[in-house]
């Protein structure tokens, strides 16, 4: 019975300690739900977990291949519903990312606008909500941009909700992005929500970056910096 009455006690000064935690890191959090904030909270535990185990951590490079349809003929429609031509990116490296706003990865946002900030002028950075992996961004367009703005501070361009992964309906971009017909020499579509693909200035897919490799990791930050 005193075993019993001593576990019951460590398990409420352990479910209390996190909820003060979950609490602490939310603190400047706006119009989250529970969820959303304690996978805010465990997102250090999930990057570490899957460091560990080499989960969702494939990196793959292309040296050479130059894409057989042009990166910047490309176009998407952005979350205020203007047209965003890829042909204004050239001369830039760009990171294209699908994000999702309830998905163990999204804090992900916030490294992304830190990478933004310090590589601007270098480094564009675009984001393509998709409700493909468990519906993690059933929002609205409306919905998406202001969680991203108000909880991650996001600046960086983010485009209306499409589908990422390959069927009928997939994005032309991600078409492109995970057809080797088309880029030259990638087939993998994203994963899971915060894949990663960066465009050199030439307009050529030169890396993928699966969800749990951390924007600021130096694998990207090399590859961002690679002249």
């Amino acid at each position: 019975m005193k075993k019993l009455k001593r576990f019951f006690i460590v398990l409420i000064i352990l479910f209390s300690t996190f909820t003060i935690y979950v609490l602490a890191v939310n603190r400047n959090s706006v119009n989250m739900n529970t969820r959303q904030k304690i996978l805010k909270a465990v997102y250090p535990a999930l990057m570490w977990f899957t460091k560990l185990t080499g989960t969702k951590s494939a990196i793959a490079e292309n040296e050479k291949t130059i894409p057989p349809v042009s990166f910047y003929g490309l176009k998407a429609t952005a979350n205020d519903s203007s047209q965003f031509l890829f042909e204004t990116l050239k001369g830039k490296k760009v990171l294209l990312v699908n994000t999702a706003s309830d998905c163990g990865y999204t804090a992900q946002y916030a490294e992304l606008e830190t990478l933004y900030r310090q590589y601007r002028g270098q480094l564009n950075i675009i984001a393509f909500p998709a409700n493909d992996f468990k519906e993690q961004e059933k929002g609205s367009d409306a919905d998406i941009a202001a969680f991203c703005q108000r909880n991650y501070g996001v600046s960086f361009p983010v485009m209306t909700k499409s589908a990422v992964v390959s069927g009928d309906q997939q994005n032309p971009v991600f078409q492109w992005l995970s057809n080797p017909a088309l880029n030259g020499w990638n087939s993998k579509a994203p994963s899971w929500n915060f894949a990663k693909y960066l465009i050199d200035e030439e307009g050529k897919l030169v890396n993928y970056f699966d969800p749990s490799v951390s924007p600021l990791s130096k694998d990207i930050i090399q590859a961002i910096t690679k002249k």
